[in-house]
């Protein structure tokens, strides 16, 4: 799992990163707006730990410019214990709030908490999807099109789908998508999700061959297409 820290006390990064990194979590950092929104599109972590004290835009406005185009988990950290500024994190598209300072244990806790959530509403949607000319089912696993088509699918096929949906324009690697589709971290190269993907293409794509949809992105990995 990758995990963004995002904060612009030079020294509670380094802390906070050698626990991330101690307990197994990969860790990249940003001291400011520019770099964390620049570190979302690049790496496109799986969690944010955002400081709402930042210099020039505050943690609170860094998280609606993440939730215009992205849902990845954010947990707030703050010095500030106040009762609104925990509503209003939480409000903002915030999934924790942890004061400062907090004990590494806690930390740790909130984070393996998030994720989980993150991964079972991931791996077992219950709301339908909309993008475009498709509308995901989760109950019958079936995609629905603008035109009145409909096909079903396989629980992989669909949870594969499905996370290509959730990130719409954005490419996400081999890595990326074993690790949130099919549950586990792989080392090396592997065919697996090269062979859903065709299977998928002759599902829902009107000519497999030159697909419309789920494209390949040579050397970098996959994208879904509005």
């Amino acid at each position: 799992m990758h995990i963004l820290v995002a904060d612009d006390d030079i020294p509670s990064v380094k802390l906070t990163s050698f626990v991330l990194e101690e307990a197994g979590y990969r860790v990249c950092k940003a001291y400011d707006v520019q770099s964390i929104l620049q570190s979302v599109d690049l790496h496109n972590p799986d969690l944010i730990l955002l400081d709402v004290m930042m210099p020039k835009a505050n943690g609170f406005d860094i998280c609606r410019q993440i939730r215009r185009s992205s849902d990845i988990p954010i947990i707030f950290l703050s010095g500030r214990s106040q009762l609104q500024d925990r509503v209003m994190g939480l409000q903002l598209g915030g999934d924790d709030y942890l004061v400062k300072p907090y004990e590494p244990s806690e930390l740790l806790a909130r984070v393996e908490a998030v994720l989980r959530r993150r991964n079972s509403d991931l791996l077992n949607p219950s709301t339908r999807l909309n993008q475009g000319d498709f509308t995901l089912d989760p109950v019958e696993h079936k995609v629905f099109f603008a035109d009145g088509r409909s096909v079903e699918l396989t629980p992989l096929e669909f949870r594969l789908i499905y996370y290509l949906m959730k990130n719409a324009g954005r490419i996400l690697n081999v890595s990326q998508i074993l690790n949130k589709v099919w549950g586990y971290d792989y080392e090396g190269e592997s065919n697996l999700v090269a062979v859903y993907i065709r299977r998928l293409r002759t599902k829902i794509e009107r000519d497999p061959e030159h697909p419309r949809y789920v494209i390949t992105v040579r050397n970098l990995g996959y994208k879904f297409e509005l």
